[in-house]
């Protein structure tokens, strides 16, 4: 059993995932540092410890605030995360996925950090070829994002040989919802995400893109499994507590274990926010596998992790209640 940190260092801690990632350590009564660039993040959202502005490429950096705050754990989740600009820019995202994140491991190496939990994804499975999907499926990325992500996963090991890091990577399906208190959510710019772009559709503005309706799924559309930000956030936290207590590093599936439909999707919206979302119909985007989504049981198990927010309208309720209290985003905040 390993001592539990104090203080840990959430790379990306001023964006989605990350925000509420540190709410959730510092609720669990860790020391949060959140580490981040601002290209992507927003200081509002980085409102639950300590702030540090700096670029994850800058080992040096890095290095300076893991010793400065003694940290000896990180949550990194600073990277570029859109499955079709990864398409078109794949130089782009293995500098910020790979060197990034390997600039990140080089730091708490020289530090002595030896605690590591790595922000990963689904998208390493690529096209499935059995769902659920679980630890074990095999892993053959079709976009330069899932590619990223599983270089990354693929030095952990090394480095556990050579220098003794712990890790756990955590593949997680679609990220959804919003902060229960609505005190942080999703402000994407552009914003990519479903949920919240019907939302902005529902609310007037342009109509959403629905990307292909020929896909073998029972409407046509993409089936994902859509699982809340805070119950993602609840996994890291006791992702971490595991590690420390056990040892022993791996990775862990997380989502509902329940697929939706971008029609579902759609129709969820309308009706909670109480108006039709209008939508119009694109051509399939490149990358996109049909269908994807979690066997959780792992994580169930080990983790002893399981959704609070498991069902469609209760994670559409909490991103409707952020977008109405924060209607630009955190430009009202």
């Amino acid at each position: 059993m390993g001592v539990r940190p104090r203080t840990v260092l959430v790379t990306g801690g001023a964006g989605y995932i990350g925000s509420h990632a540190a709410k959730a350590l510092s609720r669990a009564g860790y020391r949060v540092v959140v580490f981040d660039n601002l290209v992507a993040g927003h200081r509002e959202a980085a409102r639950y410890g300590d702030f540090v502005e700096g670029d994850i490429g800058d080992v040096g950096a890095v290095r300076a605030a893991l010793k400065r705050y003694g940290a000896s754990a990180v949550m990194h989740f600073a990277a570029l995360l859109d499955v079709g600009e990864s398409v078109r820019e794949p130089m782009r995202y293995y500098r910020n996925n790979v060197v990034g994140a390997l600039s990140v491991l080089e730091a708490m190496i020289a530090e002595s950090a030896p605690y590591f939990v790595f922000s990963s994804t689904c998208a390493t499975y690529g096209e499935p070829i059995e769902t659920p999907i679980s630890e074990s499926h095999p892993q053959k990325p079709i976009n330069a994002y899932g590619e990223t992500k599983l270089a990354v996963e693929r030095s952990l090991p090394h480095l556990e040989m050579a220098h003794g890091l712990r890790w756990v990577s955590m593949r997680y399906f679609n990220a959804a919802g919003a902060d229960p208190d609505a005190e942080i959510g999703e402000d994407h710019s552009p914003e990519i995400h479903l949920i919240p772009r019907a939302i902005m559709a529902a609310n007037g503005a342009a109509k959403l893109q629905v990307f292909g309706d020929d896909y073998p799924t029972p409407d046509g559309t993409c089936l994902r499994d859509y699982v809340h930000v805070a119950d993602l956030a609840d996994a890291h936290v006791r992702a971490l507590d595991a590690l420390v207590e056990t040892e022993k590093s791996g990775a862990y599936n997380l989502g509902t274990g329940r697929p939706h439909s971008v029609r579902q999707v759609i129709d969820t919206v309308g009706r909670i926010v109480g108006r039709a979302v209008p939508w119009t119909l694109a051509p399939r985007r490149p990358g996109d596998p049909a269908i994807l989504y979690a066997a959780p049981h792992k994580a169930e198990a080990e983790l002893h992790w399981k959704p609070r927010f498991a069902d469609l309208d209760s994670i559409v309720r909490t991103a409707w209640a952020w977008h109405r209290a924060h209607p630009h985003g955190y430009e009202t905040a």
